[in-house]
């Protein structure tokens, strides 16, 4: 933290302001906002500095603000890195299903695989750790091929076992927003037919869905033991998309096993 507060001298220095030039103009970012929060003062400026006193929101911003300094790298300063955001929300089970609001940032990074062994045959099952030879950290923005952006995300529940085995709880999906209308035929086999993403009054839902009249069926997976569930369409719940990938553990069936 003390260092945080030393690179916030050091360029408030490079710019050739005093303490009372820093105090001043967050006064003027206080009363356009009409919120005193915004205020660093002089002694607060020389403990931030100083004595390794962590400012505000508000104050950082208006460091931020006066130092032209982009927030994101200064909250790094201190230790919070927004791009492990989504990462750390995984650290926390939550029993609805639900959706993801985290927005794509190209300034954070990834840990991927950058080089593999060149004898890997990925036509037969493979152990990939093993064939890992360098891991390394990539900006986010290099997986722009994958058009991240007209997709949308959303975890199943932890205790959520509508869709189960098909679909286990703790599921990572990816919706496709343009695939808004019930497919009544089409599929061969459970694999092949559309997965959906609804919203109703009570959070999120997701399922195969039939239409008869106004009733939308919620179906389940058989082998879930989960009723069927009827809704009023579109008055009751809304269709967010069509699921269009997903990526899920394999172990939630011994965890039922115990639970049940």
């Amino acid at each position: 933290m003390e260092d945080a507060g030393q690179k916030l001298r050091r360029i408030r220095e490079r710019l050739n302001l005093r303490v009372r030039d820093v105090e001043l103009a967050s006064l003027k970012i206080a009363d356009k906002y009409h919120n005193d929060e915004f205020a660093v003062l002089i002694n607060r400026v020389s403990e931030i500095e100083n004595r390794g006193l962590v400012p505000t929101l508000f104050k950082l911003y208006s460091l931020c603000a006066i130092y032209r300094q982009d927030f994101q790298e200064v909250l790094a300063w201190y230790g919070i890195s927004l791009g492990a955001l989504a990462v750390d929300a995984g650290l926390v089970d939550v029993p609805q299903t639900h959706i993801l609001s985290f927005r794509g940032d190209a300034a954070a990074e990834v840990l991927l695989p950058l080089s593999l062994d060149p004898g890997a045959d990925f036509r037969r099952t493979t152990y990939l750790s093993r064939m890992i030879q360098r891991w390394g950290k990539l900006p986010l923005m290099f997986l722009e091929t994958l058009d991240l952006k007209e997709q949308r995300y959303a975890l199943i529940g932890t205790e959520d076992w509508f869709m189960y085995p098909l679909l286990q709880p703790g599921t990572f999906v990816s919706i496709d927003e343009t695939q808004r209308k019930i497919a009544t035929s089409g599929w061969n086999n459970e694999f092949e037919r559309p997965i959906y993403f609804l919203e109703h009054r009570s959070g999120y839902a997701c399922g195969w869905c039939s239409l008869n009249g106004d009733q939308l069926i919620l179906q389940p997976h058989p082998a879930s033991l989960c009723s069927p569930q009827i809704y009023t369409y579109p008055d009751e719940i809304d269709l967010i998309g069509q699921v269009s990938g997903i990526a899920m553990r394999l172990d939630q069936g011994r965890r039922r096993r115990t639970r049940f």
